[in-house]
């Protein structure tokens, strides 16, 4: 029996927001032995990034059966965060960065990689604004976005904001504060021996430990000058 081919389609995507964060649209096209169709949208309040996430998504969510799908985009973000796997870590790590904090743009991770798992997917990056056809039609349907009248409200973006405080970096200056990664209270450490790397002027006289998970953090309050006989070590 012979099995159907699945077809190649390509996906061009740009997104932005005036200012940033502000007005946002996405533009995105679609093509197909030699067929196109373009989609754009525009949002109340959002950001660049998350423009550029929804012009993949919708695109890829346009598609009706399983497919090849070449995806070209200018966003860095878009393009590094699935070719380079820091999303598939995010998620592993149940979106919460190194530092504790959580991940920007969740829901919109989370919605692409469910649609990426129906198809066969491939990410390109393309210099923005350098001549790339499809990438200049995307990038005015994306401004039609910004200046319809007709705007919806980011949702995803709107419930960030209200949450503001989880998405900034944690700091951790004294004993007590609570580990980014666990939030256990972390506790005071003093190391038995100490080694300078060569160069060095500073060093830190204790650190930081969390009791749960051993993460370790190093303070500006116990950071010392290297004496200049280096006759303690």
């Amino acid at each position: 029996m012979e099995t159907k081919a699945i077809p190649d389609i390509d996906l061009f995507t740009d997104g932005g927001a005036e200012p940033n964060p502000g007005k946002g649209g996405f533009g995105t096209i679609l093509k197909y032995k030699g067929r196109q169709k373009e989609f754009f949208g525009g949002y109340e309040l959002t950001t660049n990034n998350r423009m550029e996430l929804m012009a993949v998504i919708f695109g890829l969510e346009k598609i009706k059966t399983k497919a090849k799908v070449t995806v070209y985009s200018d966003s860095k973000y878009v393009v590094d965060g699935i070719e380079k796997g820091w999303v598939v870590n995010w998620e592993q790590n149940n979106w919460i960065k190194k530092k504790g904090n959580l991940v920007l743009n969740k829901d919109l991770w989370s919605r692409l990689l469910a649609v990426i798992k129906i198809h066969e997917v491939t990410f390109y990056w393309v210099k923005g604004h350098a001549g790339h056809i499809e990438n200049e039609r995307c990038d005015y349907l994306a401004n039609l976005g910004i200046n319809s009248e007709d705007k919806i409200k980011d949702e995803g973006y709107m419930d960030h904001l209200e949450h503001i405080d989880d998405y900034q970096e944690k700091k951790i200056e004294k004993e007590g504060d609570l580990c980014r990664k666990c939030n256990t209270p972390t506790v005071k450490k003093t190391p038995k021996k100490r080694k300078i790397k060569p160069n060095k002027a500073f060093y830190y006289e204790y650190y930081l430990s969390c009791p749960n998970c051993n993460a370790t953090y190093m303070v500006e309050d116990a950071k010392r000058d290297v004496p200049k006989n280096d006759s303690l070590f």
